[in-house]
Order: C-alpha cells, then structure tokens, then sequence
C-alpha cells in the first residue's frame, strides 16, 4: 500500500509540473512573459498556482528548450530574441521542416490525407481573423494554425527530426507572436497555406518543400521589419528579403 501511494505522489508531482511547464511555455510564447524579463519562482508559484518545486523543474525544462536562460548567482530570465537569431532559427527551420515534410509526404496513409485536408479547410474558413488580436476567432485561428502545420509533418516517422521540429516552430511561434498580425503588403497567407497542402496531397514533395521555403522565409522578413524589441543593433537590413541570409 504505501508502495502505490509513493507512486500516485509521484505520478500526481510529474502532472503538476508538466502543467506549470505548458503554462511558462504558453506565456512566453504567447509573449506575457517578455524577453528578458526576470523570472521570480515564487510569483510564478502564485500566479501558476503550483509548488515551488514544479516551477524550478518547469524552468529548468525550458531552459533545455531554450527559452529560458538560467544566469549564475541571479536565477531565470526569459531568453532574449536578436535578429541574428531570427534568420538562424529560420534557415536550421526550413531544413528540418523540409526534411519532415518530405518524408511525411512519401508515408502519410488515407487517415493522414484527411485530416490534412480537414484541418486545411479549417483553417481557410477562418482567413484572416489573426489579424484581430481580440477576437475568440484569432485564438482559434493559432490553434488550426499549429494543427495544421503539424499534420503537415506528422507521418514523418523519424522521432528525432520531429522533435527537433518542434522545438524550432515553438520558437518561431514566439518571434511571429512578439510581432503582432504578419499582414505585410497584402500578403495571403491562406493562399500560401493552399500551396503547401495542394502540393503535399498531390505527394509533390517538390512544390511542398519550395512553398513551405518561401513561407516560412516570408514570415522572417516581415517580422525583421516588425518594431518588436529586439536585442542587437540593427545590424540586418529591413529591405524585407532575407533569401540570400536565411537559406
């Protein structure tokens, strides 16, 4: 008996972590946790609701993922972005998301089609509502968003290239939120989307893997040029294309 209870406290430990790490996670990504911004585990604590415990072990995690960096001697902040880092992340980014796609295309069976297709057509009734921040539909817009991409990957087979996928679009996710709505010179980011799926049904990996390259490379300039805090000189130029930088 007292066997069984050490196991449900620490299964019960492992959950309550897990919570307060997709918590940080979200609140990073989503930008109510600023770059820079100093992490005090007991505030996180209250406004988490979680034991000091799960929140060192929440950072720690998060630390790996590099979204948090911890300092010797003053604790945690949350990682700062550059621009540097921006065109770095994207080039590693469409590498490994290229690579997953490729591979996704050649396995992905019937089930996959469909809910590739399913989640396509969610995600174009939908349009352009991210571009209101307020609204409930923006919110749902970011969740069809990142199901969307995901499926796009998720017969890839290789454990490692997703996880390494992951973990660039979770970074990525957090520069393209820093940077409010990515509506620049018209852009149609539904048409893009169009692209990369047309061309993944039809197991053109070909096509895929260009309009994926050129998705991804134009959400970069858009946010190079985007008045989000950035933490080095203004080192790249804001001329909106960073084809010959990023790829």
């Amino acid at each position: 008996m007292q066997i069984g209870l050490t196991k449900d406290a620490g299964a019960s430990q492992k959950s309550r972590t897990a919570r307060t790490c997709n918590l940080l996670r979200e609140a990073i990504v989503n930008a109510q946790l600023r770059p820079g911004q100093k992490l005090r585990i007991d505030e996180l604590g209250k406004t988490f609701d979680a034991s000091i415990g799960a929140v060192r072990e929440a950072l720690s995690r998060l630390t790996a993922e590099g979204l948090v960096i911890a300092q010797p001697q003053k604790g945690f902040v949350v990682a700062p972005i550059s621009r540097r880092d921006l065109i770095d992340l994207t080039e590693v980014r469409i590498d490994i998301e290229n690579r997953c796609l490729a591979a996704s295309i050649r396995s992905g069976d019937l089930d996959w089609e469909v809910e590739l297709l399913s989640l396509h057509h969610r995600l174009k009734a939908l349009g352009s509502k991210y571009l209101d921040k307020n609204a409930e539909e923006a919110n749902q817009w970011h969740i069809v968003h990142e199901r969307f991409h995901d499926q796009l990957t998720a017969a890839c087979g290789n454990s490692w290239w997703l996880k390494l996928r992951r973990q660039l679009y979770t970074q990525s996710e957090r520069y393209r939120r820093l940077s409010g709505p990515l509506d620049s010179k018209g852009r149609d980011i539904t048409v893009e989307h169009g692209a990369i799926a047309d061309a993944a049904l039809a197991r053109d990996a070909k096509t895929a893997k260009a309009a994926m390259t050129d998705h991804l490379r134009r959400t970069c300039d858009i946010i190079l040029q985007s008045d989000i805090p950035f933490s080095d000189p203004d080192e790249i130029t804001r001329s909106g294309d960073t084809r010959s930088k990023a790829g």
